[in-house]
């Protein structure tokens, strides 16, 4: 958006530094793949897949990666990245397929809707007591209800 003849390319590319045992944490971007390189560090990475017929249902797929190893996330599937290590940091470079990729951060738009989502569809869906739900949906609730 910053610079117009850019803005119809149909690509996107982020720097992405990750501290020391830091994370992208599971997300998804519904319109575009991702590509990621990393460039200095260690991050462990995956996805998971989409409610295929089964023997692939919702199969998690993983990897170590280190310096120059690169990784796709299909389109719209969660993913993550860590970064395993405790006293170094890492630093990667995602390229997504679209100029407006979208980013839905799993937890945040679960827990942390406005307004709520009824912590009985929550309950229901994870298989939990309501006091769980509710602890968790009150993690995000100053990020979200300020």
């Amino acid at each position: 958006m910053q610079i117009a003849g850019l803005n119809t390319l149909g690509i996107s590319i982020a720097r992405i530094d990750y501290a020391p045992l830091g994370q992208n944490p599971p997300h998804m971007h519904p319109r575009a793949t991702e590509i990621l390189m990393v460039l200095e560090g260690t991050l462990y990475v995956g996805f998971v897949t989409s409610n295929q017929p089964a023997p692939n249902r919702n199969k998690f797929l993983s990897k170590m990666l280190n310096k120059g190893d690169v990784f796709v996330f299909p389109v719209g599937l969660i993913h993550f990245q860590f970064n395993p290590n405790p006293h170094q940091p890492a630093v990667a470079i995602a390229a997504l397929s679209s100029q407006n990729p979208g980013a839905i951060t799993i937890a945040n738009a679960v827990f942390g809707s406005d307004p709520p989502i009824s912590d009985d569809v929550l309950a229901k869906a994870f298989q939990v007591e309501k006091n769980t739900i509710d602890y968790l949906q009150a993690q995000f609730w100053e990020n979200n209800h300020n």
